[in-house]
């Protein structure tokens, strides 16, 4: 019987969703006829580290899976469960995305102190968030917003809700559902409002590509239809090159009434102070083509000039 040794942060987040990825590749398993057990590995990252900085100032791709890649190249752990939007687009030689299991749910939400939607926020309200995305797309609809910046993990942004007596904070909602703590919830931010980050409320189950055993256990968890929507919304951000530090968000869905095999992508660039914001969506059955038809939109649209002066 092999033992697999499962690589993650040691954030309550990271912890509960690895192991809920793991109680369902033991029940996958189960029904397959296959006998694993499994042993989690908490690796300390560099975003880990560095909590008192704004993540659009520590710069850098793969604050959060540089270590645990590393590990995974070493052999200390035989895959990783990574949350998919903080994973570059190009991955370590020798390491693949062995599976991406159905999505969660991939909007941004509000957590309100005594204004429940965010149409209702007052004239300067101050709001917490970590992102530069959120901070671009709530400002450029909201510009007398004091928008602050909060990180930590989404317990300790909950507890600066109150200590620094915010008006409100914004969360990815996925986590929160994960954590099963969505009564927090006030209200969700629709898509066309917030356009998500690459791969928002998605995992990534990474691996070495030449362990043929595991990647036959994670095809089991693979959910065909949330790959090939993150496909799109990766080869976009491939092609942009976007990091940290530039508020770039896009998202892929297969709607009802579309035909099958399509996804639909809508891609977002914008300036830090949200005074530009750049959008464009395309439709197809080849995810990356489609990422690819987007990120030319936006580019045409002058999102390279934006793109250079964030990264400036």
């Amino acid at each position: 019987m092999r033992k697999i040794v499962v690589g993650t942060r040691q954030s309550a987040l990271a912890l509960t969703q690895t192991g809920q990825t793991v109680d369902l590749l033991k029940q996958l398993a189960d029904q397959a006829g296959l006998s694993y057990t499994f042993e989690l590995k908490k690796i300390v990252t560099r975003g880990d580290r560095i909590l008192d900085v704004t993540l659009s100032k520590v710069g850098g791709k793969g604050l959060f899976v540089k270590e645990i890649e590393q590990a995974l190249l070493d052999g200390e752990i035989d895959m990783a469960v990574h949350s998919m939007k903080d994973m570059p687009f190009a991955l370590p030689e020798g390491l693949v995305i062995g599976a991406v299991p159905k999505r969660e749910d991939p909007r941004d939400c509000l957590i309100g102190r005594k204004v429940r939607r965010f149409e209702d926020l007052p004239p300067g309200a101050h709001i917490g968030t970590s992102s530069l995305r959120r901070r671009a797309q709530i400002q450029a609809v909201r510009p007398d917003l004091v928008v602050k910046s909060i990180r930590g993990n989404i317990d300790t942004r909950l507890r600066k809700l109150e200590e620094e007596n915010l008006d409100a904070i914004l969360l990815a909602a996925a986590g929160l559902h994960r954590m099963g703590w969505q009564d927090r919830i006030t209200s969700y931010l629709p898509a066309t409002l917030c356009v998500p980050a690459v791969g928002q409320g998605a995992l990534a189950i990474e691996c070495r590509a030449d362990d043929a055993d595991i990647l036959s256990l994670l095809a089991l968890l693979n959910d065909p239809v949330t790959a090939r929507c993150v496909a799109a919304e990766r080869r976009f951000l491939g092609l942009l090159n976007g990091g940290c530090q530039v508020p770039i968000g896009a998202y892929a869905e297969a709607a009802d009434g579309m035909a099958e095999g399509d996804v639909q992508l809508t891609g977002m660039v914008a300036s830090p102070d949200g005074t530009k914001l750049l959008k464009a969506s395309a439709v197809g059955n080849v995810p990356e083509k489609v990422g690819e038809q987007v990120a030319e939109a936006l580019l045409a649209q002058g999102a390279g000039s934006i793109l250079a002066e964030a990264e400036g």
